[in-house]
């Protein structure tokens, strides 16, 4: 209106005010997101096409690369780990993220009583150290003092007992389910949130219609939070192939029993850093890391570009 006014008056219009306030706002997420995230990614990328020769850093291309997938000692580690991230990962996407899904449609029944407790008493794992998680299982699974024993005595199962963290046959697994107990408030929240989110307009329709409690759920409900499940899906995969602290804490830097928890987040740290005898290997850990990095980079382009295309239609 004011510019209106300059021109009936037969002034020039004012120029529009430079929003330079923006700038200074975005300046300080953008220095700190570029000091944690984008420049240590660049100087890891160039790490990996460089080696040390003779005391000096020399460039040598993709040999590093060449040497993770060919020397036998290198690639028989490197897919050992990747094998158990696999594993890692699809145990998270066929237990937890089920599981969340599960106790969100539970939860958002109108008449369950305490869904305050309940959704807090779930959720509350998530917000625990990964060091005092790690140390609470290793006490709750130790065959000597543990207290699994005893608890599995009280309901006549004892006998099924073992002591899984120490074999590599279960060691994974067990890992594994340990995460799922801690994280598996992630997808819960996130789906209860994407229930509540549907409008009334479309359960009353659903109701009128005759569908009602679980066939409900299985018919209306479900392809509407289908765009909340791959984005906790590609959140699992990127959390997932990122994983290190849980492991680390419970079976230690060296992954075993024998290896067998090993995944790429622990040979990262072995290489990179070196552990007992074993000297770190800056070059090799950092063609490590860039492995890693175009793994997600290929799970997270395959969701946007791919998957995410075909769920906008259950959009609203």
């Amino acid at each position: 209106m004011s510019d209106a006014l300059s021109v009936q008056d037969g002034q020039p219009a004012a120029r529009r005010p430079k929003r330079w306030h923006i700038l200074v706002f975005l300046l300080p997420a953008f220095l700190v997101y570029s000091a944690v995230m984008i420049l240590p990614l660049i100087e890891t990328l160039r790490l990996s096409l460089f080696n040390t020769v003779d005391g000096q850093s020399t460039f040598v291309g993709l040999a590093n690369f060449q040497t993770l997938f060919g020397d036998e000692r290198w690639a028989h580690d490197f897919w050992n780990a990747l094998k158990n991230n696999v594993i890692f990962f699809i145990i998270h996407m066929c237990v937890q993220n089920p599981i969340g899904v599960a106790l969100a449609a539970m939860l958002s029944i109108p008449k369950l009583r305490f869904v305050t407790f309940y959704r807090t008493a779930i959720f509350l794992p998530t917000l625990l150290s990964f060091v005092i998680v790690g140390f609470i299982w290793k006490l709750i699974l130790s065959p000597i003092w543990g207290v699994a024993p005893g608890m599995l005595d009280l309901v006549g199962l004892k006998s099924l007992f073992a002591p899984w963290l120490g074999k590599p046959g279960s060691a994974l697994v067990t890992v594994s389910l340990i995460s799922v107990w801690q994280y598996v408030g992630i997808p819960m929240m996130l789906i209860y949130a994407a229930l509540l989110n549907i409008p009334d307009e479309v359960i009353e329709a659903a109701e009128c219609d005759g569908v009602t409690g679980w066939s409900q759920f299985w018919k209306i409900k479900l392809p509407l939070i289908l765009p909340a499940i791959g984005i906790i899906s590609i959140l699992t995969f990127v959390g997932n192939f990122n994983a290190f602290d849980l492991v680390y804490t419970v079976q230690g830097a060296l992954a075993g029993p024998d290896g067998s928890t090993d995944i790429l987040g622990t040979l990262l740290y072995r290489t990179f850093f070196g552990f007992q005898l074993q000297l770190g290997d800056r070059s090799m850990g950092a063609t490590i890391a860039t492995v890693m990095f175009l793994i997600i980079l290929a799970g997270v382009s395959l969701y946007l570009f791919v998957i995410q295309r075909r769920m906008r239609r259950y959009q609203f």
